[in-house]
């Protein structure tokens, strides 16, 4: 096997791989009435099917250099996805709280290693058009989020859910043999970026990834319980956050295509959250009523905040080696901090029999990184100037 893959092969290989990243998150939502009433979940139970993936994500991001050391990149993801697909093929026979927990945390942690590692395997094979193949990436990640969210309840409604989440192993399965088979060779890498752990100026950039990623993992664990205990159907439910998903996917796509027009992020980020507050305030205000603008805000502020969360941190570093470890930092403690948010769901609706404080909570995030956004001013950009030399689109490349 040739040890760089064509690019062509690269970009179905990076989709393949992305689409088998959210199923087993974004499918739990739809499904969480079916799960409470066969497994006896509470709400705070039920959030760890969420939160833990998402800590793990944190996690192997810090962990990312030392995979890359000692594992590989090839075989990392490999055996990244073999935890997928063992944690799901065991979802076919899980019959209690306990296992299907831990199925979360064998499938947590093998998402991480795939998303630790899949950026420097892109960069390294194809680094020119590294953006790109990133691109991809992350729209097969939110295409398997849309998927997942939209046919989990009419599938389980049908075929029950145990059917449903071990089903996701027959996509992950396909991927991973891809994967062996056309990836290259085995190669591990000796350079170990350091992570910038006394730099005040990255522990900022990662509150700022945390809180506002924190709106994200919220949405994809609880929106479609929030409308089937206002009394709509589970497959309603999922219907709503596959449409917030594919919303994030356009916003993603009109990110990559207008960021360049603004070297100063600060007044674009500001809209960007506007939108999600705009669509939290629609959610607590009329959710009923303004479900449909609550949807279209929400998606779209979410799926533009992430990009350009991930772009502003790359701005504040000087060179590719100190943006590898930068962003190993922020996307580490920030995906951390953003696995709180559904836990704290969870209590409240435990507490409270009801989401609406949940939401109101993420508007007070979401304020505090308003306030950060025009903190984070752009080393040596002011407002009005164009793209320097060395961006965060040549960075990431």
């Amino acid at each position: 096997m040739s040890h760089t893959p064509r690019y062509a092969l690269v970009a179905v290989l990076a989709l393949l791989i992305g689409l088998n990243l959210r199923p087993i998150m974004a499918a739990v939502g739809p499904l969480l009435g079916m799960l409470q009433g066969d497994l006896g979940l509470n709400s705070t139970q039920a959030s760890l099917l969420t939160t833990l993936p998402v800590v793990l994500m944190g996690v192997c991001a810090l962990a990312g250099p030392w995979l890359q050391r000692n594992i590989g990149e090839v075989r990392g993801i490999a055996l990244g996805m073999l935890l997928i697909v063992l944690a799901s093929a065991a979802r076919f026979v899980i019959d209690s709280t306990g296992p299907m927990i831990v199925s979360a945390a064998v499938a947590g942690t093998g998402i991480a290693m795939v998303q630790a590692l899949m950026p420097a395997w892109l960069k390294r094979h194809h680094p020119e058009r590294a953006g790109s193949l990133m691109g991809l990436f992350t729209t097969g990640i939110m295409g398997g989020a849309v998927l997942a969210a939209a046919g989990a309840a009419p599938a389980a409604e049908l075929g029950g859910w145990k059917l449903v989440l071990g089903a996701a192993m027959l996509p992950a399965l396909l991927a991973l043999l891809a994967w062996l088979r056309f990836a290259g060779g085995h190669q591990r890498h000796s350079e170990v970026p350091l992570l910038p752990y006394r730099d005040r100026k990255a522990w900022m950039l990662l509150m700022y990834f945390g809180i506002g990623t924190s709106a994200y993992t919220l949405v994809l664990a609880w929106l479609p319980v929030y409308y089937i205990d206002l009394g709509f159907p589970a497959a309603h439910g999922g219907y709503l956050l596959g449409a917030v998903s594919a919303m994030e996917v356009v916003a993603g796509l009109a990110v990559s295509a207008l960021v360049h027009r603004f070297p100063d992020r600060r007044p674009l980020l500001s809209g960007v959250i506007c939108l999600i507050l705009g669509g939290l305030g629609c959610l607590i205000l009329a959710p009923v009523s303004l479900m449909l603008p609550a949807v279209i805000l929400v998606g779209l502020g979410i799926g533009a905040l992430f990009p350009l969360q991930l772009i502003v941190t790359l701005d504040h570093a000087d060179s590719p080696a100190r943006a590898g470890a930068l962003l190993a930092f922020v996307q580490g403690g920030g995906y951390t901090i953003a696995a709180l948010m559904p836990l704290l769901a969870g209590v409240i609706r435990d507490s409270l029999g009801a989401l609406e404080w949940a939401w109101v909570c993420m508007v007070a995030g979401a304020l505090v990184v308003m306030v950060m956004t025009w903190a984070l001013k752009r080393p040596g950009v002011e407002a009005g100037t164009r793209e320097l030399p060395g961006s965060a689109a040549e960075l990431s490349s």
